[in-house]
């Protein structure tokens, strides 16, 4: 890997895990979702960065992709279940990170699930490895807990301007599928007192250019001209969007949706209703090193 490639990707990683770090600090009893999300994405632009995706800040059974929406209430109460899932992307070179934390607590038998889960799974990673060798490790870690792996949710490589590349499963699922010799991944164990399975509720926050194509609408087109040039193939937020162009944008974006032009992240929850507990590290793989960048 080049130099200045290997620096702004291990630079993405700091500021990622300084955000994640600062979102753990605000997130006390009686903090809004929506001023702590606001807080998070400006601190990545103070450490010179911009948001790989908009904070993620779900809560107990919520697994996934809630991002607070422009005028969001809600309000974090003691004992709830948050997710802290951030990145960071700079020049196209990202970070992925999570932490769970019981709000108003220090300690929690599912929080450790996960983060152990994630600590072992890294010291399981070779490069040219086998990736069913990790996803054993978290499954086998999860389990000795008491708790379910959530199967349908798991890790992704990493690419310049791109988020998700393949899945990295939580389980064990057979299959030879290795680890790169060189490049970046995400490990990202979910771990639920649940089935271990997540659904897609109606909820839709965050959005992604999915393909630029002909609309009649005036706005329309200005949307995707603004959604290219500003977050290129990374995530939005609907509330970014709103916040630009108005409540007039919200229809628009659905519009935008259903011609074909957007992709939708539903807001991912837990199928039975159980709490949901995250930890996610960014890892650069590089002459046969393995390096976490975001610990």
């Amino acid at each position: 890997m080049e130099h200045e490639e290997r620096e702004k990707w291990l630079l993405a990683g700091r500021i990622g895990k300084e955000v994640r770090e600062y979102g753990i600090k605000l997130a006390r009893p009686g903090e809004s979702l929506l001023s702590i999300a606001k807080e998070l994405e400006k601190k990545t632009k103070e450490l010179g960065g911009i948001p790989a995706f908009p904070p993620n800040l779900s809560v107990n059974s919520v697994a996934a992709h809630y991002t607070p929406k422009v005028s969001d209430e809600t309000v974090l109460k003691e004992g709830d279940v948050l997710k802290i899932d951030v990145g960071a992307c700079v020049d196209g070179f990202l970070s992925d990170t999570a932490s769970t934390l019981i709000v108003g607590k220090n300690d929690d038998r599912l929080v450790r699930s996960s983060k152990e889960a994630l600590e072992k799974a890294i010291n399981s990673i070779k490069p040219g490895g086998y990736t069913d060798e990790t996803s054993n490790v978290i499954e086998e870690t999860i389990r000795s807990y008491g708790f379910s792996p959530v199967v349908n949710l798991g890790g992704h490589g990493l690419g310049r301007y791109d988020l998700h590349s393949g899945f990295i499963s939580n389980v064990s699922i057979g299959g030879s599928k290795r680890f790169p010799e060189e490049g970046v991944i995400a490990i990202e164990p979910f771990s639920t007192n649940g089935g271990g399975y997540v659904i897609e509720s109606s909820d839709v926050q965050i959005m992604m250019l999915k393909a630029k194509k002909a609309v009649r609408s005036r706005l329309g087109r200005e949307l995707m001209d603004f959604v290219s040039k500003e977050y290129a193939t990374l995530p939005f937020a609907k509330r970014w969007i709103i916040e630009r162009f108005g409540q007039i944008a919200d229809m628009e974006l659905r519009s935008l949706s259903s011609a074909g032009c957007l992709h939708e992240f539903a807001v991912l929850k837990e199928k039975d209703g159980g709490l949901v507990s995250q930890a996610e590290h960014t890892i650069l793989i590089d002459n046969g090193e393995v390096i976490v960048t975001t610990i």
